[in-house]
């Protein structure tokens, strides 16, 4: 059991060591800049996974909506799920279509959605990457060993390469955080913020388009 302990401990230390070195932290940083232009133009994020990744999506969300380290206003993020939901599309439509349905109710151009898949070849998530493209959204998918399937339908893809889920999940967590608080010191300069960021346009244009004000303006005007 102590061999076990010991065991987990030293390949979360040596995953995260070797990580570092990687370009993999480039795309933490990319992710924070996309989804802190999104929301400050009024987009959504809508992040969404199975079993682990769907609660780390509800954790994800949590950190926005909640708060992470800031007392701040609430962002906008919602984890795709609920059990009524989920049941009535995978009993009518199947359960490749547990998340390309909701995104089809609730996703509007330029908002983001976040997929998690540790393997990225879940139907389901390909699915949902595949129909947010499609509507305009930028993506961004947390994955694994490759980034399997989904990888071709993500804008901004964190792979983490190692092929053990538990440790990609270790490492999905950190990475999550990271985007969190960048995102907080980006929106509400509480502490270092990102380099300077130009509102990519899947976000931008359709914001102006809804009549959306970014947070500098409606900081202006108040």
């Amino acid at each position: 059991m102590n061999d076990e302990v010991q065991l987990s401990f030293d390949r979360a230390a040596r995953l995260l060591s070797r990580i570092r070195e990687t370009d993999y932290l480039l795309s933490v940083r990319a992710a924070a800049k996309l989804i802190a232009s999104a929301l400050s133009y009024g987009r959504k994020l809508i992040v969404f996974g199975n079993g682990g990744s769907a609660s780390d999506a509800q954790h994800i969300v949590a950190e926005l909506v909640g708060r992470f380290r800031l007392d701040r206003r609430p962002l906008p993020a919602i984890a795709l799920g609920g059990n009524a939901v989920l049941t009535c599309i995978a009993n009518e439509f199947g359960y490749a279509e547990i998340f390309a349905r909701q995104i089809e109710a609730l996703a509007f151009p330029g908002d983001i959605a976040w997929a998690l898949s540790t393997s990225g070849n879940s139907e389901n998530v390909v699915t949902g990457l595949k129909l947010a493209r499609e509507r305009g959204l930028s993506t961004i998918l947390m994955t694994g060993n490759g980034g399997g399937e989904a990888e071709s339908y993500a804008d901004i893809v964190l792979d983490v390469r190692a092929s053990e889920t538990a440790r990609i999940q270790e490492v999905h967590m950190i990475s999550y955080h990271a985007i969190c608080a960048a995102v907080e010191a980006e929106l509400f300069k509480k502490a270092e913020p990102l380099p300077s960021l130009q509102p990519c346009a899947s976000s931008v244009e359709p914001a102006l388009a809804f009549g959306i004000q970014s947070l500098s303006e409606r900081s202006s005007v108040s």
